[in-house]
């Protein structure tokens, strides 16, 4: 199996390659002298990928902050921006926003100039096969960044094309309606362009794994609409997965812990997953302006451990963690989730160990285990981590349908969907545990399952927003009850600000609800 090794062009990095020389440097390569042949077209859409371990993509920030504002995760760091993200009162000058915002803007940009230069290519450079391969990961990877940005923001500019001139760099925010559609719009191309697998292609990107797929775009796609709670253009999605082109390419693992291990990766449940290794790179991409030097490597890990083996940056609730103790397993026993997600000292169960010594922390206290290298044979916590961030999984799609059929009145056909998730985790047919549920209640018992399937995934603040949890009386007092954070949220704070310096440079760009 050939892993996607990212890589950087400084041309890209640069964000556009329009500086005026008097000489070629190849080092620096004007946009003229650089999109001229095929290894320089792969060369340009793998660096897109690259974007996506930066500090304020995948490799720390955004995963940390989304974590942080959803009920199952509380900030526990000296770093007041993490501690005040989480209760809904981040400041509009936070550093970790702005990486987020600046590094997806980097994926788009990248993004841009492919689509643009690489779309100029004709059939003596790139066969067609080759072209709309290189095409749809850079439509994918810019509706991707655009929906992080989208469900991080709510709204921001949009931008499709590398700028032209100096005003094109101070856009003006786009409506929700024209940054949704262009949602819709990337990912459908890319679900047209994109191979169900890169085993059987002709070119350089053969056989690698890590690379977009048609169904990271489909999947992508049906969340996006899930999201806008366009029901039915979901369910046609999610439908690919069960009986049409996509059904039988995935599947769920039978160990859970497999999904977030640096071993089994891009496995037959990952959709679509960013990848991290160590080995590559010389310098730890901490906070700054890109460089080709940068390591490869993610940070959640040593952000989300335990006091002892890493930052400890952010703590499991107790309510998540209850959670999992709420229904038993078929053989009696506790949701083998808990211990794949929660690090806690459970002597009953096998569980007093930690990175591989014995638990060398309060036995009360509970701590993230997701993500982070706790049970991976490693003897302690380093700095860097190789385990893959995984963007989308098969049982995100299962519970999705699920969620959807329910919307759609045909509650009754959603247990098989939720039920196959369920018996991963060994847990009674809910069908005869909880049989011809309402659809309201239907909605409450997804919500439960989402909770203990995605926990530390990212997912959950999403969740809470798509389904208005935060606007309903009843249910804010739930998250009230479950995350005191919630105590300090206020209307549209469910958001990130958008960053302050933004907002002076472009004047074009206007605040959200968080500002």
């Amino acid at each position: 199996m050939k892993k996607l090794l990212y890589v950087s062009i400084f041309c890209i990095l640069a964000g556009g390659c329009d500086k005026k020389l008097d000489q070629s440097n190849p080092n620096a390569l004007t946009t003229a002298d650089y999109w001229k042949t095929k290894d320089q077209a792969f060369a340009g859409v793998t660096a897109i990928y690259n974007a996506l371990i930066n500090d304020g993509s995948y490799m720390r920030s955004f995963p940390g902050l989304t974590d942080s504002r959803g009920d199952d995760f509380t900030g526990d760091s000296p770093w007041l921006d993490l501690e005040q993200t989480g209760k809904f009162i981040i400041p509009t000058n936070s550093a970790p926003v702005f990486w987020i915002w600046r590094d997806f803007y980097l994926v788009i940009t990248r993004a841009n100039q492919v689509i643009t230069y690489v779309g100029n290519y004709d059939a003596s450079i790139l066969s067609p096969e080759e072209k709309g391969r290189i095409l749809g990961q850079a439509y994918f990877l810019r509706g991707l960044a655009y929906y992080n940005l989208a469900t991080s923001f709510k709204t921001v500019p949009v931008l499709t094309a590398p700028p032209a001139g100096q005003g094109d760099y101070y856009a003006a925010t786009a409506t929700e309606e024209v940054l949704w559609n262009q949602i819709f719009n990337d990912l459908q191309t890319a679900e047209n362009d994109l191979p169900i697998s890169y085993d059987n292609v002709v070119g350089p990107d053969k056989g690698q794994k890590g690379r977009a797929t048609k169904g990271a775009a489909a999947g992508m796609l049906g969340k996006a609409y899930l999201f806008r709670k366009d029901y039915a253009k979901a369910n046609i999605q999610f439908e690919k997965f069960i009986n049409g082109p996509l059904k039988g390419v995935y599947s769920l693992q039978s160990d859970y812990r497999n999904n977030f291990k640096d071993v089994q990766e891009n496995n037959s449940e990952s959709i679509f997953e960013v990848q991290f290794q160590e080995g590559a790179g010389t310098d730890f991409n901490w906070t700054g302006e890109p460089t080709a030097a940068w390591k490869q490597v993610t940070a959640v890990s040593v952000t989300y451990a335990m006091e002892g083996a890493g930052f400890s940056d952010y703590l499991p609730t107790r309510w998540i963690y209850n959670e999992f103790k709420q229904e038993q397993t078929v053989d009696g026993k506790i949701d083998p989730r808990l211990f794949a997600t929660i690090a806690s000292y459970e002597p009953t169960e096998n569980q007093t160990t930690a990175y591989g010594r014995p638990w060398f922390n309060p036995q009360d206290r509970i701590y993230p285990k997701k993500y982070t290298n706790d049970g991976l044979g490693r003897p302690f916590e380093t700095p860097e981590s190789g385990i893959n961030y995984r963007v989308l999984r098969y049982a995100d799609i299962l519970m999705m349908h699920a969620e959807v059929l329910n919307e759609l009145n045909r509650t009754s056909e959603a247990y098989a969907f939720i039920q196959e998730v369920r018996n991963r985790a060994k847990l009674p047919n809910l069908a005869t545990t909880k049989p011809n549920l309402s659809q309201g209640a239907m909605r409450d018992q997804i919500a439960h399952e989402r909770a203990l399937e995605f926990s530390v995934e990212g997912q959950r603040i999403n969740d809470i927003i798509r389904w208005g949890w935060l606007y309903n009386t009843a249910k804010l007092a739930e998250l009230k009850a479950h995350d005191a954070d919630f105590n300090t949220w206020t209307p549209g704070n469910e958001y990130l600000p958008i960053p302050q310096q933004e907002l002076d440079v472009n004047k074009n760009l206007l605040p959200n609800p968080a500002n």
